[in-house]
């Protein structure tokens, strides 16, 4: 257990706002203590085990552990030191240095959203299938895509490995024989949505993981790093009981 801290404090030490626009806070109701709204000011927690909110959005302490999204291109081995000596992710760190590890993976050929951090336990529970995080693909595909086949890929397909199934899926375009299509799916199997699209006729051309959870890629370029922001942190914590 930690020193106990006041609560302005240790808001605004994460980054919230001022000292005295955190006391703001407080006294409008609008910060809430392991669930019960505190206004005094005088009120103490201990930051690392108290779980606050500020209208209903988590916020964490400022955290020593590393918590980034790449962009991994195609063709770089999602491995920190691959044994056949081919492009892996440490390539593309930089002089970043703490020593990360990835939640989950992308195949060599597939790019996209990947999750790196050195926190053991959040990546544990991002990756286990219990907590079931959404991911988002968009892939090309070969041959034209109807509305039936999503409705399928939404219903369940029996793969090898046991039935699987995707919680969205769009039809975004199909021109010169192939379609873009977009899903979102929380099973982590391997090679997933190839297989699921190779099985209803529609073999992927190009594979990319445009959001994992909360985390999106917007414009971060292919290759590029950035540091989840406080937002994002808090959320995902809370999506894994943290």
């Amino acid at each position: 257990m930690s020193e106990p801290i006041r609560i302005q404090k240790f808001l605004s030490s994460a980054g919230v706002a001022s000292r005295r626009r955190c006391e703001d806070l407080m006294t409008s109701g609008r910060v809430e203590i392991d669930g019960e709204v505190v206004t005094q000011l005088g009120a103490r927690l201990d930051p690392e085990t108290a779980v606050v909110r500020v209208d209903g959005k988590r916020i964490l302490p400022p955290r020593q552990q590393a918590y980034v999204v790449l962009n991994k291109p195609r063709g770089i081995v999602c491995s920190m030191a691959d044994e056949q000596g081919r492009p892996d992710l440490t390539s593309l760190l930089g002089t970043r240095p703490e020593r990360l590890f990835h939640v989950g993976r992308l195949d060599t050929d597939t790019s996209g959203l990947l999750l790196l951090t050195n926190d053991g336990e959040f990546a544990h529970r991002l990756a286990h299938p219990s907590f079931e995080v959404t991911k988002t693909y968009v892939a090309l595909v070969e041959g034209t895509v109807r509305p039936n086949t999503g409705e399928s890929l939404k219903r369940g397909i029996d793969l090898e490995d046991g039935p699987v199934s995707v919680d969205r899926f769009v039809i975004k375009d199909s021109n010169g024989g192939k379609s873009l299509v977009e899903l979102d799916i929380h099973v982590g199997r391997n090679r997933i949505v190839r297989r699921m699209m190779a099985e209803v006729g529609h073999p992927v051309v190009e594979l990319t993981r445009s959001s994992f959870g909360n985390m999106h890629l917007g414009n971060l370029k292919s290759g590029g790093l950035r540091d989840l922001t406080p937002a994002e942190l808090g959320e995902l914590f809370d999506s894994v009981g943290l």
